[in-house]
This record gives C-alpha cells, sequence and structure tokens, in this order.
C-alpha cells in the first residue's frame, strides 16, 4: 500500500485558517493578527461538550461549529451571549439559503458576497436585520442586474 501524497491543490482547506473577519473597532493590523491566532487556538482547542462561551481578555468569545465551519463573534459584557448565538446561527441560516448549503470554499469563493450578507445584518456593530428574505434581497437583485 502506498502512503497517501500530499494534495497540491491550492484551494485545500487548513484547520484553523481565518477566512472572513470583521472589524467594528479600530484595531492594528498587526494585532489583529495575534488575536485572530489566539481566538482560533482558543475555540479549537475546546470539545464540543464545553460552553461556547469564552472569556477571553477583555471580551467574551461567542462560537459555533458548523461541520469544519467555525463562527465567532467576540462581545463585550453588555451583549447577551444567548442572542449573539442565535445571531450566528442566523448568519448561516441565511448563508446556507444563499449558497445552497455553505462551505468553507463558498466563502472564500464569494467573500464579497459574504460581506454583503453581514452588513445587512449588522451596522456598526448592532444588529439591523434578521429577516432571511430582507438580508437577501440587495444580494439577489444585484445577482439577477448582473446576469443579463
Amino acid at each position: 500500500m502506498l502512503p497517501k501524497q500530499r494534495s497540491n491543490n491550492p484551494h485545500r482547506t487548513r484547520p484553523g485558517q481565518m477566512r472572513l473577519s470583521r472589524y467594528y473597532e479600530p484595531v492594528e493590523i498587526h494585532k489583529r493578527t495575534l488575536l485572530e491566532a489566539n481566538v482560533i487556538k482558543n475555540c479549537l482547542s475546546r470539545t464540543k461538550d464545553q460552553c461556547s462561551f469564552v472569556e477571553y481578555k477583555d471580551f467574551k468569545l461567542v462560537y459555533r461549529q458548523y461541520a469544519a465551519l467555525f463562527v465567532v463573534i467576540g462581545i463585550d459584557d453588555a451583549e447577551n451571549e444567548l442572542a449573539v448565538y442565535e445571531l450566528i446561527h442566523n448568519f448561516v441560516e441565511v448563508l446556507d439559503k444563499y449558497f445552497s448549503r455553505v462551505c468553507e470554499l463558498d466563502i472564500m469563493f464569494n467573500l464579497d458576497k459574504v460581506h454583503i450578507i453581514l452588513d445587512e445584518m449588522i451596522l456598526n456593530g448592532r444588529v439591523v436585520e434578521t429577516n432571511k428574505s430582507r438580508i437577501l434581497a440587495p444580494l439577489l437583485a444585484l445577482d439577477k442586474m448582473t446576469e443579463n
């Protein structure tokens, strides 16, 4: 039996790689890199039996795992963890509706569309829309215009 060869596929995904990040307060680039690496490490090291709310420095991480896809949101003490936990689920449901079962590659190759979805849901760090049809309406209209 021959050993498996490493794939030379440039689109092969590696666990723990940040695909999308959005900040609603200014953070220097080098601090973002360290922050994102630590957040990934903290969330990936947890088991499925552990709570999805993690104290980290001066804020909390709220995360959900969907197969190989992790969605993590950092919040302060004023935010409701359960509401943010449900927001993550709503975000993934919207992505599922648009991409028909979203996966990491959908995010990688359609980052602009994922940003549009996120922008329809959250404005300046505050949730402004949760209705899936209203969130997708501008993106579907854009898709229709680009078809012609």
